[in-house]
């Protein structure tokens, strides 16, 4: 089988990538391991995503925001970062970002089911799906796949957008740095008596860590708790009235009454970042090139900035008459990509660090780092800037119109 680009992986990523070369003449193979009746109808998984308003824009470019139900989008007003006993904590507002909201939450699997609808029946797009890539050869022509089924595809390009242990990365020879937090995320979404009034919350108490982001239902939010994997197991293992008491004397009672609405659901905390983004005729996109800690929330807003970053550079040379897997091109993305993610990954690798850290130096530091941020107001609007997404990479001055050719469906 032949066509210009072939992408493994069709997760969130993948399908928003696949999403973002529509009607550009460019032929399109999705290989995917699962089967597409677990692509269109995705089980939920727990997990709630944050997005910047510059990811909802691009999501709704792409055709997935308006195929969201009213009931999947969480508004995220405000956020609240506390330490230990504190009350009165670092308050992140709307109002000081000059912002209607700092961004919105919506279910991971409702991102899967929408990238899904977008992309069916496009043109020029042939999935694979239940199948594995068995091998990869590139050459100075392109790039071969091996299927573990007998069958091959040679593609000028080959994006991996398969997660962030990427098999697809590793078989062009690109390592990458893992960080295990050596913590496992516990997400189960809850109702609470006390309204969440569209604020999430980063608790670092000692011991562990809790958040608490909110949904579409005043009363309902999704508890994230972060624990020695022997310690989410017991909660696991707990009836629901125990795991709810247990959940609610965590939060110390704040919320109310507290109760789960599906059972907990538990991921290890593994930071990934690929010490390259490309290879010859190779791109990584999503988590295979950048897979983040979740506490400053931009692992999918990040996946997008490489859909849009790479897409953007490929379509750019198509109608130029170019080939669009030239190492020029795809060192710009690299270096875009690089520019965009690795400041913050570092920071957040420091962030979980010191606020992971229970010695008495180290939870002198974080009130003062806290008590810092309340009184300087620009340290905050930096943050919330972030947030919202206000602050553009230098390198989208030349992707400003990204997706311009995308049919509207």
């Amino acid at each position: 089988m032949q066509c210009e680009i072939a992408i493994v992986g069709a997760g969130p990523a993948g399908l928003s990538f696949a999403r973002a070369l529509a009607g550009s003449g460019l032929r399109v193979v999705l290989v995917e391991q699962a089967p597409a009746a677990s692509l269109s109808s995705p089980a939920d998984d727990g997990r709630e995503i944050a997005l910047t308003h510059r990811s909802q824009q691009l999501m709704r470019q792409l055709g997935l925001w308006d195929r969201l139900r009213a009931s999947e989008i969480g508004l995220l007003r405000d956020a609240l970062v506390l330490d230990g006993d504190d009350r009165e904590g670092l308050l992140f507002s709307h109002r000081e970002a000059g912002r209607d909201n700092l961004g919105w939450l919506v279910p991971n699997h409702a991102i899967r089911r929408t990238a899904w609808e977008a992309v069916a029946g496009q043109a020029d797009l042939t999935l694979l799906d239940g199948v594995r890539v068995a091998g990869v050869c590139t050459d100075a022509a392109g790039v071969v796949l091996s299927l573990a089924d007998g069958r091959s595809v040679r593609a000028a390009l080959l994006v991996a957008a398969d997660s962030r242990f990427s098999e697809t990365r590793r078989a062009v020879g690109i390592r990458a740095r893992m960080h295990d937090f050596g913590r496992t995320m516990l997400v189960c979404r809850m109702r609470h008596d006390t309204p969440h009034r569209q604020t999430a919350w980063e608790w670092f108490r000692y011991g562990q860590t809790l958040a608490l982001l909110p949904l579409h239902d005043p009363h309902v939010s999704s508890a994230v708790l972060t624990l020695p994997q022997q310690e989410i197991q017991r909660l696991q293992a707990l009836d629901e009235a125990a795991f709810n008491a247990d959940m609610q004397a965590r939060f110390d009672g704040r919320l109310g009454t507290m109760a789960r609405l599906a059972l907990p659901v538990a991921y290890p905390l593994v930071g990934v970042y690929a010490e390259r983004f490309i290879a010859p005729r190779f791109a990584a996109i999503g988590d295979a090139a950048v897979g983040m800690h979740p506490v400053t929330a931009h692992g999918f807003n990040f996946g997008l900035h490489s859909v849009e970053a790479l897409s953007t550079r490929l379509l750019r040379a198509r109608r130029a008459g170019q080939d669009c897997a030239t190492g020029a091109v795809l060192r710009s993305y690299e270096r875009s990509h690089q520019r965009a993610t690795r400041p913050l990954y570092e920071a957040t690798r420091a962030i979980a660090g010191l606020y992971g850290d229970d010695r008495p130096a180290a939870r002198a530091l974080r009130k003062f780092a806290l008590g810092l941020g309340r009184h300087a107001s620009p340290f905050r609007r930096l943050v919330m800037a972030g947030l919202t997404d206000d602050v553009a990479p230098a390198t989208r001055r030349d992707a400003a119109a990204p997706f311009a050719g995308l049919p509207v469906r």
